[in-house]
């Protein structure tokens, strides 16, 4: 059983900065993200695309941003349960909740603060008859081990950032890599588009465009792919994983069983006083919320985050009084024994 004051559903930027302002109240966090990684959006879908609204970053890569909240968080040391979803919740006689994920692990905490985003990430799947008997088998929709491709044939279609990505680093692992387009134009970074041109000028990755990717071969797992290219016969092409990255479809997931009010795929929050949901005790911050005047921008979701750690203190510590700090007056104490405070003056006396 893992157990913290504040329980996050969700690593997106929101979720990331939340940890920052309970470390300044003494509370620590543990996350749970269905992602492989902490940084939601921002490193699944598009983590070289620029962002241009966060406060002192004229332009900031979004990679880059989720890169900095680990930074500034890193002190107050988090706990992150990833790869896996947060599925069910109880709540306990002593007003602290249990939160199941898809894969049994058991987290405890007095706060459930709800910042999934747009909510839950499920793969978008391509339309492929039999893709289903391969799934687990040498179909994966999203790489959390590289190492499981070291040495094998692997097709990767899809035409983002994700795609061009993993096509690139997996040239160093796998023993061949195939990227599969159905455009001859690609959606991703500059840089990303010209790296996979240069691999496939020196050999070192095969380039399919326009083609898609009809059907999958094999008996128990994985032997090839069916490829329609146009203006050419289909052909089959010998590999032992097949990765599909069209992406991800936000869903609100089990989550909408958890007794919350709903409104239009969003939880419906206490914008008045502190994001608070219908249940005492679970909070909702960032795109996953709604009120009346809601903005989803991830600034407002750091605000959120802010106002809904001050009412988190107070349930967890209903008998202390808090008083607010500035932290360019008052330094960062990290639970790892760091600090960082502003340098102090110097007293000189005038003779």
């Amino acid at each position: 059983m893992i157990q913290t004051d504040i329980l996050i559903i969700g690593a997106g930027p929101t979720g990331l900065f939340t940890v920052f302002e309970a470390g300044l109240l003494k509370l620590r966090c543990h996350l749970i993200d269905a992602l492989p990684q902490p940084g939601g959006q921002c490193s699944e879908i598009y983590p070289k695309k620029p962002i241009y609204d966060i406060p002192a970053y004229p332009e900031i890569l979004a990679g880059d941003l989720t890169d900095k909240l680990l930074e500034q968080i890193k002190q107050f040391e988090p706990g992150f349960t990833l790869g896996e979803r947060a599925d069910t919740i109880e709540k306990q006689d002593d007003g602290t909740f249990i939160v199941t994920t898809n894969k049994g692990t058991k987290h405890q905490a007095p706060v459930v603060a709800i910042a999934g985003g747009l909510g839950s990430f499920e793969p978008r799947k391509p339309p492929i008859p039999n893709i289903a008997n391969f799934e687990d088998k040498g179909v994966e929709y999203m790489i959390k081990e590289p190492e499981i491709y070291r040495g094998k044939d692997v097709v990767i279609a899809g035409g983002g950032d994700s795609a061009l990505d993993w096509s690139i680093f997996l040239t160093d692992v796998a023993k061949s890599v195939t990227l599969i387009h159905r455009r001859n134009e690609f959606r991703g970074a500059l840089d990303s588009v010209d790296k996979v041109q240069e691999l496939k000028n020196e050999g070192k990755l095969m380039l399919i465009t326009p083609a898609e990717v009809k059907g999958i071969i094999g008996d128990d797992k994985v032997e090839g792919v069916l490829v329609e290219q146009k203006d050419k016969e289909p052909f089959t092409l010998p590999c032992e994983h097949f990765i599909p990255l069209f992406g991800l479809a936000p869903k609100l997931g089990p989550i909408a069983n958890w007794g919350l009010e709903i409104e239009k795929n969003a939880i419906k929050v206490n914008n008045a006083l502190d994001y608070q949901t219908n249940v005492e005790g679970i909070y909702a911050i960032g795109d996953v919320n709604t009120y009346p005047g809601k903005l989803k921008l991830i600034l407002c979701g750091f605000h959120e985050a802010t106002l809904m750690c001050q009412s988190a203190y107070k349930r967890i510590h209903p008998d202390k009084k808090y008083v607010m700090k500035y932290t360019t007056v008052g330094g960062v104490d990290g639970f790892d024994g760091t600090r960082k405070e502003a340098p102090k003056a110097v007293v000189k006396a005038i003779n």
